[in-house]
């Protein structure tokens, strides 16, 4: 059951506590250590699935495992960058869009284990790629949006303005893929319905 896919799962969970330490600890270059555990940690997100299929290593366990260790990544980075204050003392990632982004999640999963329960599988929604993404795009904007280096009108407050871009791209596809989920739920539901 551990084989390397799955084990690069793991990593991911593993570095999770790590980020976050980083990004709550106040030190010199915290936001290129941040960066790094986070670029690290969101790799093991492509590398896994692709290995698994690559090798024929698709297990149960890595199905159940490599969702929850990418909502438990983006989830913690973004709940640290809303705890994280900016030079301004606002937080790098507004708490209301972070909320609609793990509202997302929740909603999602929870429509998900209804479905599974009846015996439906619905398919991956085609704007969750697009998300995962953009979501790794803005959090790294965003660890970078207050950085020390430099004239802070050159750096910090151009990569904090591209994060919150980002940012805005995630909820709007966080939004886009909860519709489409439920359309295809409800669409899932009905066919099963009138076939009885």
């Amino acid at each position: 059951m551990l084989n390397l896919p799955n084990a690069l799962t793991l990593l991911r969970i593993f570095l999770v506590p790590i980020l976050v330490a980083i990004l709550l600890t106040k030190f010199e270059g915290k936001e290129l250590w941040g960066v790094a555990v986070f670029l690290m940690a969101a790799s093991t997100d492509f590398l896994d699935g692709y290995l698994a299929r690559k090798r024929g290593q698709i297990t149960t366990l890595g199905m159940l495992l490599d969702p929850l260790a990418d909502k438990l990544l983006v989830s913690a980075a973004f709940i640290s960058l809303v705890e994280v204050r900016g030079q301004d003392g606002d937080p790098l990632a507004p708490a209301w869009m972070v909320v609609i982004i793990i509202g997302r999640e929740f909603a999602v999963t929870g429509l998900r284990s209804v479905a599974a329960a009846r015996g439906i599988t619905i398919a991956a929604s085609r704007w969750g790629k697009g998300k995962m993404i953009s979501q790794v795009v803005a959090i790294v904007l965003l660890i970078f949006g207050d950085h020390p280096w430099g004239p802070r009108a050159l750096i910090g407050s151009f990569t904090r303005i591209l994060g919150l871009i980002a940012l805005w791209i995630v909820v709007t596809l966080a939004v886009l893929s909860a519709v489409d989920y439920f359309f295809k739920f409800s669409r899932v539901l009905t066919v099963k319905d009138q076939s009885r």
